[in-house]
């Protein structure tokens, strides 16, 4: 965790700000300092270093001031941000060969990008969430229509006829597949087969019931405006009737979240095939079975309260991630440390030199992708992706000296090192934010 200390050692070392106005004339000669009492020779005491002005600002100035000691908005940030982005490799070199006055210091550049990407993850998550809402409250007020309720009902039984046909599909490719076996049992199998095509068939026929209602219901607008607002109450009560232990119910309640949207998210849960339903079965009928397939209630609960207070597990999840985010540092300099293992030239401190600055880059275009619109994020999120390792490799290259072969391999050992590290505790973050549920 980043200390209060480390915060104001980071933004302690500051320049000349971006704007400023006339110097005045100093007019307080041999006053006493207001900090120290040491007698005044100039506008900042020769004893402590305080500013000897009286510190009266306009609204607009004091707000300039906050945003300059957070970011530090001097003159080297034209100098940093260009060579992080462009020739990452030059900018690495500098910090590691002591060439640092001309650029802003690494720590605060990623403290600043991983503020940055923070906020913006958080505004990305609560405005898809938010355009999610807007669309199923219009579909609500759609079916308050008989046009509305037609076209519904339509793309359900559309919607179904398709679910059949892959089902069959399915049923037929598994039949098929498992007669090629040795010492198949055909008359079990063909009888699995029938099972399967009997309740795909109905299955099919109740959604088509389901259509015929919704078309017919001339309440269903206000219904489904009240089953929305409760949407999260259900789906939580649907993940506490799961049940491990029994295949079919497994299955039903599956099927049942896989109707449901949480968080504006299709949920979609994978059912059992037949072996795997054999197994639990024969595991569950064994005397005082070992409880492999466990009936789950800890995690079902957690992930049940996180479905009914989705706002209160983000802004946890939110709230300790910044945290984690820091953990990044040293893992991404010890991988760079074993790359490098045979130039003793490089010390740790070089390799977290070079880690902020990777690890800047990332939450700074990741920051811009989570802020563009929806129809612009796309290609730039694929340029991020084929970015990212590049960059990597232009520090490697330009910082270390590296070889392309050299570089090239190196780079995907760390890149490999850090998508694993960050999937690790992007996982942990998740099991740690459903155990505060």
């Amino acid at each position: 965790m980043v200390t209060g200390a480390e915060l104001e050692a980071a933004v302690a070392d500051s320049g000349g700000g971006l704007v400023g106005g006339k110097k005045k004339p100093f007019t307080h000669q041999g006053e006493p300092c207001k900090n120290c009492g040491t007698p005044l020779e100039g506008w900042y005491c020769y004893s402590c270093g305080q500013n000897a002005d009286t510190h009266h600002r306009s609204i607009l100035h004091l707000i300039w001031e906050a945003i300059e000691g957070m970011f530090h908005l001097d003159g080297r940030l034209a100098n940093t941000l260009p060579l992080l982005f462009f020739r990452p490799g030059k900018l690495a070199k500098d910090y590691m060969e002591g060439r640092i006055v001309r650029h802003v210091p690494p720590f605060r550049t990623f403290l600043v990008a991983l503020l940055l990407f923070i906020f913006a993850a958080e505004h990305a998550i609560h405005n898809v969430r938010h355009q999610q809402e807007l669309k199923e409250e219009k579909e609500a007020a759609q079916l308050a229509t008989p046009q509305g309720r037609k076209a519904k009902a339509d793309e359900m039984r559309k919607e179904a006829a398709e679910s059949r046909q892959e089902r069959l599909a399915d049923a037929v490719a598994q039949r098929d597949e498992t007669l090629k076996e040795e010492d198949a049992d055909k008359a079990k199998i063909a009888q699995e087969y029938a099972d399967d095509v009997e309740k795909a068939q109905a299955r099919y026929a109740e959604h088509m019931a389901e259509a015929d209602a919704l078309e017919k219901n001339a309440n269903a607008g206000a219904e489904a405006l009240a089953k929305l607002h409760g949407k999260g109450r259900d789906a939580a009560a649907t993940v506490r009737g799961l049940n491990f232990q029994s295949p079919d119910k497994l299955e039903a309640g599956a099927n049942k979240l896989a109707e449901a949207q949480i968080g504006g998210a299709h949920v979609n849960i994978v059912a059992p095939d037949a072996k795997t339903k054999a197994a639990i079965e024969a595991e569950a009928t064994k005397p005082g079975h070992s409880g492999k397939y466990y009936n789950g209630d800890w995690l079902k609960e957690r992930i049940a309260k996180a479905i009914e207070n989705p706002d209160y597990y983000i802004l946890v999840l939110f709230g300790w991630a910044h945290r984690l985010a820091v953990l990044l540092l040293p893992i991404i300099g010890l991988s760079l440390a074993l790359v490098y293992l045979n130039k003793r030239q490089y010390y740790i401190y070089d390799h977290l030199l070079v880690a902020t600055n990777l690890l800047s880059f990332s939450f700074l275009t990741w920051a811009l992708v989570f802020v563009l619109p929806a129809t612009v994020a796309a290609p730039v999120l694929t340029i991020v992706l084929l970015w990212t390792p590049i960059n990597l490799f232009q520090t490697l290259r330009g910082g270390y000296g590296s070889s392309i072969v050299g570089a090239l391999l190196k780079t995907l050992i760390v890149w490999s090192m850090t998508i694993i590290a960050f999937a690790s505790l992007l996982l942990a973050l998740m099991l740690f934010t459903l155990s505060q549920m």
